[in-house]
């Protein structure tokens, strides 16, 4: 069966991703590219692409609600790691694109 994230992809065309600066790689232990964000404050990044309007993600490949991956999946940010599939923010951002709810379910993504 076919992880519903892996056709999907709404979120990451929905919401800003942002998280603490310590998770790119400028820090030594952090992995997220730091190419890839954007200072949003003394502390904080976002992913770039998701600070504006309309969202979309710049680590986000395909379309969304047709085959689509992360560029970066491996070294994603807590924020992504931990959005949850059939989440009540998920489905929030299926609706934003057409995309019917998904059922809350223990999907490893």
């Amino acid at each position: 069966m076919t992880h519903p994230c892996l056709e999907c992809g709404a979120c990451c065309a929905s919401f800003r991703v942002s998280f603490y600066w310590a998770e790119t790689d400028a820090h030594p232990f952090g992995s997220v590219p730091q190419q890839l964000t954007t200072t949003i404050s003394p502390h904080h990044v976002a992913m770039r692409g998701t600070e504006n309007k309309p969202v979309r993600c710049v680590a986000l490949t395909g379309e969304i609600g047709q085959p689509v991956s992360c560029s970066i999946y491996t070294q994603r940010s807590s924020t992504c790691r931990e959005f949850a599939a059939g989440s009540e923010y998920c489905n929030k951002a299926r609706g934003m694109h057409g995309l019917p709810v998904l059922a809350p379910g223990n999907y490893d993504a």
